[in-house]
């Protein structure tokens, strides 16, 4: 009989330089390079100075983050509010649970991930967005919608909330 060879795709591979133990709260942004695992909770953005493809972010079933997270390889079996940039490989774990847009070079997401946002890929690593990285598309800062710009779904005069107005006749009714 033949043997059929699993193949695998190809996993980032390196050590952990820096932990961030399941009882630790970090809150500002974190600027890393070599490898990163997370077990507690971050509340701010994560970011490997390190572009040449080494770098490496592990977010455990019991870390969470609150911000960007943007580095060339990123496994993630934990809480993600924020956007994720993957430049070279990104892989989704059975728990991992992504609240933001994702964009990234190459996938792998188990049964059981689940992203809530875009899913954005691109050939080249170097066309994808990555703030915080200079001359990266973190020179502008966030887009901010104002006054016509904003999408509607109701009718009704620009500026005028018809929720607000619901809301206000329904309190003098029951005064």
């Amino acid at each position: 009989m033949l043997s059929k060879k699993k193949q695998k795709g190809r996993r980032p591979q390196g050590r952990f330089d820096t932990l961030i133990s399941a009882k630790t709260r970090v809150e500002g942004n974190i600027h890393f390079t070599g490898g990163l695992h997370v077990d507690g909770r971050v509340q701010g953005s994560i970011i490997a100075d390190d572009e040449s493809g080494a770098a490496l972010i592990r977010l455990s079933e019991c870390g969470e983050v609150e911000g960007d997270i943007v580095a060339p390889n990123i496994i993630i079996n934990g809480a993600v509010k924020g956007d994720v940039f993957a430049r070279e490989h990104l892989e989704l774990a059975p728990k991992a649970a992504i609240t933001g847009n994702v964009y990234y070079n190459l996938v792998e997401m188990a049964a059981g991930a689940s992203v809530n946002g875009n899913m954005v890929h691109s050939k080249e690593p170097g066309a994808l967005p990555c703030p915080g990285l200079p001359g990266k598309g973190d020179d502008e800062g966030p887009v901010e919608q104002q006054g016509d710009d904003l999408p509607g779904d109701t009718p009704g005069e620009p500026g005028v909330n018809p929720m607000a107005e619901r809301k206000s006749v329904s309190q003098d009714a029951g005064e």
